[in-house]
């Protein structure tokens, strides 16, 4: 990946607490048949051992699939496997040593919750998404801290007032995540998210690629609409 690329639009998969490698990787494929632009490796039981072979291979297939990959929380894994990038939380470090040991090709996201001053900190340190949420009740964070669309509205002025050109690849891109599903997305995206984080209302569903097809779909639908 280089420089001038930008976050993609569309839906964002963040992987469940699987140990079948195996599983998982299947359940990433149908979700890409299905139009899932990113991949977030998200994994907080499994050994540093044991993280360390799964995301590598998750990295691997999602560079078949043509899936840009990110890791959760941990910028020194990021590097260790070359993935696309690192998703930063309250808790794990500002961005500046990130984008120092990931270099400037690399993407890095935070999460800022309902926090409109911390996402304009972010987009000052220069990063390439910023996530609000838990837009819904989620059953992954059930006591998370909640983000309305009103948040997300905010945001997308926020995003919408910085030049064109910054960064480079293009204005940063507005995530949002929390117990969002095929069915409650619209309203987000018409909002103002340029992508949807799921979790369970991805590789939980009856059909992974159906679900990510869904939400593909809306996005179509809002760009048709404008």
């Amino acid at each position: 990946m280089t420089s001038h690329l930008r976050f993609p639009q569309g839906l964002y998969g963040i992987t469940p607490e699987w140990d079948d490698t195996g599983r998982l990787l299947d359940a990433i494929e149908q979700a890409a048949k299905g139009g899932m632009t990113a991949l977030q490796w998200r994994r907080k039981t499994a050994s540093p051992e044991e993280g360390i072979v799964q995301a590598r291979k998750v990295r691997e297939r999602c560079r078949e699939l043509g899936v840009l990959c990110i890791v959760n929380d941990d910028w020194r894994l990021a590097t260790i496997i070359d993935a696309d990038g690192v998703h930063l939380g309250r808790d794990d470090g500002s961005i500046a040593p990130a984008r120092t040991a990931l270099g400037p090709d690399k993407l890095i996201g935070s999460s800022c919750y309902d926090d409109l001053d911390r996402a304009r900190q972010a987009l000052a340190s220069g990063a390439d998404y910023i996530a609000f949420g838990a837009v819904y009740t989620s059953s992954v964070k059930p006591g998370a801290v909640r983000a309305s669309l009103d948040v997300i509205r905010a945001g997308r002025q926020l995003v919408d007032s910085l030049p064109a050109t910054s960064p480079p690849g293009g204005r940063p891109a507005i995530v949002a995540i929390g117990g969002i599903t095929p069915d409650n997305a619209a309203p987000v995206i018409q909002a103002g998210a340029d992508s949807l984080a799921l979790i369970t209302g991805l590789f939980e569903a009856p059909d992974i690629r159906a679900a990510a097809e869904r939400c593909q779909a809306l996005f179509a639908l809002h760009a048709s609409s404008e």
